[in-house]
C-alpha cells in the first residue's frame, strides 16, 4: 500500500472519528438538555397541582367552618324541640326534625356503663352504634357529657358543641361525612346531626386532587400517573408488605398515598429515592422500564411551614425524548456522511501533491543505503520537506566523513588489541577470564605456567584451586564481587594442578556491560614465594638491628640489679650473717632481670602461635572481667561502647589479650584519683575493625609521646620499657596499626586498627621462632 494511499485512509479516518465524536457529543448533550427541561417542566407541573391542592384545602377549612356553624344551629333547634327524656323521643320525629333543619339526619347518643351508643336515630343502621373504639371521637364525647370544654385538636369547638372532621362513615361505607354533637347538661342524650352525600358532593368535585390530576394529564399527555405520597405511612406499608391503595375505611393522614392511584409501581426503588429527595431538599429522578416501557420516575417534596409534608410523584413517558433525539441523530448523521465524502475525495488529492517530493527523497535515501554518499538532492524548496532534503544531503556528507573514520578506527582497534594481547602473553602476572558462572574463558601464559593447566584442558570449566581451609574466604570475595567490590592484592594460597600449595597475591574485578550488568570476571594472580623470601630476610636483618640495640639496653638494664646482687653478697660474706631484709631485696632485683630478659626474648624470639577466627568484642569481655576487680580498688569503672555486629579478626587470642592488658594497665597507673575508662569498637569499610581506649589520665607530654615504644623508655617507677614495644610488635605481627594521642592533664587515647577476618590472607599458618 503507497504512502499517499495510507495518508488519504488515515485523514479520512480522522474525519470519521471527529464526525463520530460530534454525533455522539451532539446525542448525549440533547438527552440531558431534554431531560432537564422535562424535569423543569414536570417541577412547574408539580408545583401547580401543589398549589392546586393547597387551595382545595383552604376552600375546604372554609366550608367546613361553614357545616360546622350549619350541624351547630340544627343542634340548638334539636335541643329546643325535643323533649329531654329520651324514652319520649322517637325515631319518626328525628328524620322529620332533620329534614326541618336541613340536614341528613339526626342521632342521639347515651352514656352506658361502659361506652356511649346511639340510642335513637333518623336512619336506622345507626341505632346500636358502639364508640368506645373511636380514639380521641370517644374522648371527645366524655368530655362533652361532663360539662368540658373539648380539648381534642381534630375538628371544630364551641360551648357545649363539638364538630369532627370529614371521615367515612361506619354505617355507610364509601360515604364521607360531616358530624356534630351537642349537650348543655339539661337532658340524658348527646344530639348528634349530621350531613352526608350529596350535600358535599358538589363541593369535593370541585376541590377533589383526583379531579386536578385528571385535568392535569390532559393538558401534558406525556404525564402518565401524578400521585401524592405520605412518606412515613408509605415507608410503612413498603416495609410490611401492605397494598398501596387507599382504603376509604382508613383516616386520610393514615393513608399512604394522600391523592392518586400507585400505578407502574416499584415500591422499593422509589422509596429509596422518595427519602434522597426529602434529606437532600429538592426533586430526584431515575428512569425504569415497566412493562415494557420506559418511563422517567420523578419525586418533588412540597413543604409546608417549613416541613415536608408529602412528595408528589410524577411519572412521564421517555417517548418525547426518543422521538426528539431520533430526529437529531438522522440529520447529524446525514450530515456528517456528506462531509465525510468530502473529506476523502480532498485528502486523496492533498496526499497525491504532499508524496511527490518525497519520492525524490527515497530515491536518495536507496542510494545511500548501497554506500552511495556522494549524490546531492536539489533543494528548491523552504518548506520541512526542503528541510529534510538539506538534512540528508548534510547526512550523507557526514556519513562518508564516518565511513573513513571508522576504518581508521577498526584498523587502530585492531593494533591496539594485537597490543594488549601481547602484553597478555608476556606478562610475568598469571591471568584468567571467567563468566558469572565461574567457568574459565581464557587463560595466559604465565597463568599456565604458575598453576600447570593448559589453556585446552581449563577452557569451559570451573576452576577448584583454593585449599579447604580458605573456602570460606573465597565466599566472602565472591559475595563482594558479585556487589561490584573488587578485591586488591590480597596475599592468599592456591593449589596447582599437581596438588601443591602456592602463596599468591591475586587481585580480581568485575566487568560490565552497557547496562551496568557483571558480564565476567578478570583475576589475576602474582606469585609471592620470592618476594615473601626477599621479606623474611629483610625482616630478619631489621630484627638483628633490633636485638643488637637491644642488647646494649639489656646489658645497661641488668648491670645495675647485678651490682646491687654483688654487694649485698659481699657484706654477707664478711659480716657472715644472713640478713633477710637484704635477702628480698636481693630476690626483688633477681625478678627485675628475669622480667627484662622474658620481654627481650619475646621480642626476639617469638613462639610459635596459631592465628584463628575470633570477635573482638569477646576478647575485650574477657580483659575487662580480668582487671575489673583491681579496677575497683583504684575507684576507676570502665564505659564500653560495643559495635552490635559480630567484628570478626583473624588473631592469637591470646597475645591480642597481652595487648589490651598492657593498654588497660597503663590507662590505670595513669589515674591514680580513680575515673572512667572509655572503650569503643566499629567496624570502618571496608575491612578494618576499629579499637578505642581513652582514659581521664595525667595525659603524656609531647616530648615523652615522641619517644614511646623505643626500648627501656619509661616513665614508671617499676617498668621495663618494653611492654608497649611488645604490644606494638604484636599489633604488627596481626597486620594491624596503633596510634596513641595524648595531651596533659587530659588523657591518652590509643586507637588499633585490625584488618577483618578473610581479608588478611592465610593467618593460619604458624610463625615459626628465627633461627
Amino acid at each position: 500500500m503507497s504512502i499517499k494511499t495510507k495518508l488519504s485512509i488515515i485523514i479520512s479516518f480522522l474525519a470519521v472519528v471527529l464526525l463520530s465524536l460530534n454525533i455522539i457529543l451532539s446525542y448525549f448533550t440533547t438527552q440531558e438538555n431534554l431531560r432537564k427541561d422535562s424535569e423543569n417542566k414536570i417541577m412547574l407541573t408539580a408545583k401547580q397541582i401543589a398549589i392546586a391542592v393547597e387551595q382545595s384545602g383552604f376552600s375546604s377549612e372554609y366550608v367546613e367552618r361553614q357545616m360546622t356553624e350549619k350541624l351547630r344551629m340544627a343542634s340548638l333547634l334539636a335541643a329546643k324541640e325535643l323533649n329531654p327524656d329520651i324514652r319520649k323521643v322517637t325515631n319518626e320525629q328525628l328524620a322529620q326534625l332533620a329534614k326541618k333543619a336541613g340536614v341528613t339526619g339526626i342521632s342521639l347518643f347515651v352514656k352506658t356503663d361502659n361506652d356511649i351508643v346511639v340510642s335513637k336515630s333518623s336512619e336506622s343502621k345507626e341505632i346500636g352504634l358502639s364508640t368506645n373504639k373511636w380514639g380521641y371521637w370517644y374522648a371527645a364525647f366524655h368530655q362533652l357529657f361532663n360539662l368540658e370544654p373539648v380539648t381534642v385538636q381534630a375538628g371544630q369547638a364551641s360551648e357545649h358543641f363539638w364538630s369532627g372532621p370529614f371521615d367515612y362513615s361506619a354505617s355507610f361505607p364509601g360515604s364521607l361525612v360531616k358530624w356534630g354533637y351537642y349537650y348543655d347538661g339539661t337532658r340524658d342524650y348527646i344530639i348528634d346531626p349530621y350531613i352526608r352525600k350529596t350535600e358535599m358532593d358538589n363541593f369535593f368535585e370541585v376541590l377533589d386532587p383526583e379531579r386536578i390530576i385528571a385535568k392535569t394529564r390532559d393538558a401534558n399527555t406525556s404525564v402518565l400517573d401524578i400521585t401524592g405520597i405520605n412518606l412515613s405511612r408509605f415507608e410503612e406499608a413498603v416495609t410490611q408488605g401492605l397494598p398501596l391503595q387507599n382504603d376509604i375505611s382508613v383516616e386520610m393522614k393514615d393513608r399512604p398515598l394522600t391523592f392518586g392511584k400507585y400505578n407502574y409501581p416499584s415500591p422499593e426503588a422509589d422509596l429509596q429515592v422518595l427519602k434522597e429527595a426529602i434529606r437532600n431538599g429538592q426533586s430526584a429522578q431515575y428512569d425504569v422500564k415497566i412493562g415494557g416501557k420506559r418511563v422517567i420516575k420523578s419525586f418533588i417534596p412540597i413543604k409546608e411551614n417549613s416541613n415536608y409534608t408529602y412528595v408528589i410523584r410524577i411519572i412521564s413517558s421517555y417517548d418525547p425524548i426518543y422521538s426528539v433525539l431520533s430526529k437529531q441523530m438522522i440529520s447529524q448523521i446525514s450530515i456528517s456522511l456528506v462531509l465525510l465524502e468530502v473529506v476523502i475525495f480532498a485528502s486523496y488529492i492533498l496526499a497525491g501533491l504532499l508524496i511527490r517530493p518525497i519520492q525524490d527523497i527515497l530515491l536518495k535515501v536507496n542510494g545511500m543505503a548501497d554506500g552511495n554518499f556522494e549524490t546531492q538532492l536539489e533543494v528548491s524548496r523552504k518548506d520541512e520537506l526542503g528541510l529534510l532534503a538539506a538534512r540528508i544531503n548534510a547526512m550523507g556528507g557526514n556519513l562518508a566523513q564516518y565511513t573513513r573514520d571508522l576504518r581508521e578506527m577498526i584498523d587502530e582497534n585492531r593494533s591496539v588489541k594485537e597490543h594488549l594481547e601481547s602484553i597478555i602473553r608476556q606478562t610475568a602476572d598469571a591471568i584468567h577470564l571467567t563468566d558469572p558462572e565461574g567457568k574459565i574463558i581464557r587463560v595466559n601464559k604465565a597463568f599456565e605456567q604458575l598453576y600447570g593447566w593448559t589453556s585446552e584442558e581449563i577452557q569451559g570449566v570451573c576452576l577448584f584451586n583454593t585449599p579447604e581451609s580458605l573456602r570460606e574466604e573465597e565466599s566472602l570475595w565472591k559475595k563482594k564481587l558479585s556487589e561490584g567490590i573488587p578485591i586488591f592484592s590480597a596475599e592468599t594460597v592456591r593449589l596447582t594442578k599437581a596438588g601443591a600449595e602456592v602463596r599468591v597475591s591475586v587481585s580480581e574485578s568485575p566487568i560490565f556491560d552497557e547496562d551496568g550488568r557483571i558480564t565476567a570476571y578478570v583475576i589475576i594472580s602474582r606469585d609471592m614465594t620470592e618476594r615473601n623470601k626477599m621479606e623474611e630476610l629483610l625482616r630478619r636483618s631489621e630484627k638483628l638491628t633490633t636485638v643488637g640495640q637491644l642488647a646494649a639496653g639489656v646489658a645497661h638494664e641488668i648491670r645495675n640489679p647485678l651490682t646491687t646482687l654483688k654487694g649485698f653478697l659481699q657484706l654477707q660474706l664478711q659480716t657472715k650473717k644472713l640478713n633477710t631484709q637484704h635477702t628480698d631485696l636481693m630476690l626483688s632485683e633477681l625478678d627485675r632481670i628475669n622480667l627484662i630478659v622474658s620481654e627481650f626474648l619475646i621480642l626476639a624470639k617469638p613462639q610459635a602461635v596459631h592465628f584463628q577466627v575470633k570477635d573482638i568484642r569477646y576478647i575485650l569481655g574477657d580483659v575487662i572481667s580480668l582487671l575489673d576487680s583491681q579496677a575497683h580498688l583504684h575507684s576507676i569503672e570502665f564505659s564500653t561502647d560495643f559495635s552490635a555486629e559480630a567484628l570478626l579478626v583473624h588473631c592469637e587470642e591470646n597475645q591480642l589479650k597481652q595487648v589490651f592488658i598492657n593498654l588497660l594497665k597503663n590507662a590505670m597507673e595513669a589515674m591514680p584519683n580513680g575515673g572512667i575508662i572509655h572503650m569503643q569498637t566499629w567496624r570502618k569499610e571496608p575491612d578494618r575493625v576499629m579499637i578505642r581506649i581513652r582514659d581521664e589520665g595525667v595525659g603524656i607530654s609531647k616530648a615523652t609521646l615522641a619517644k614511646l615504644g623505643e626500648p627501656f623508655f619509661t616513665n614508671k617507677e617499676t617498668g621495663t620499657g618494653l611492654g608497649l614495644m611488645v604490644s606494638q610488635r604484636i599489633i604488627e605481627t596481626h597486620r594491624g596499626i596503633m596510634e596513641i594521642e595524648s595531651e596533659l592533664d587530659k588523657g591518652t587515647t590509643v586507637t588499633v586498627a585490625l584488618p577483618v577476618g578473610g581479608s588478611q590472607g592465610n593467618m593460619e599458618d604458624k610463625i615459626q621462632p628465627d633461627e
